[in-house]
């Protein structure tokens, strides 16, 4: 049960650089793909699919405490990083729709 966690994380962070590649080829030569709303939509998938491999990869590995501890502290980094993602992207979402 435990590796399926970790696949799934490498699913999402697949996905996301996927979605991101794939964003650069679709914008027509010299522009830059949309930052709006679309920027947080890439970087939420692979914030959260690297804060699930930190979370069970260095447990399954019979890793030394402190590298378990390392990775719980970066995993809650990660997981402060994709919060404040989410209230951002929340707030734009919400600010775009009452302005109507």
């Amino acid at each position: 049960m435990d590796w399926s966690v970790v696949a799934m994380g490498c699913v999402l962070v697949l996905g996301s650089l996927g979605s991101r590649w794939w964003e650069r080829v679709k914008a027509p030569k010299g522009k830059s793909p949309d930052q709006g709303m679309r920027f947080f939509w890439a970087w939420l998938p692979l914030l959260m699919g690297l804060g699930m491999i930190a979370a069970k990869v260095p447990g399954l590995l019979r890793a030394p405490h402190s590298v378990v501890e390392l990775f719980d502290a970066l995993n809650f980094v990660t997981a402060v990083a994709v919060l404040v993602f989410a209230v951002r992207s929340g707030r734009r979402f919400f600010r775009a729709r009452t302005t109507m």
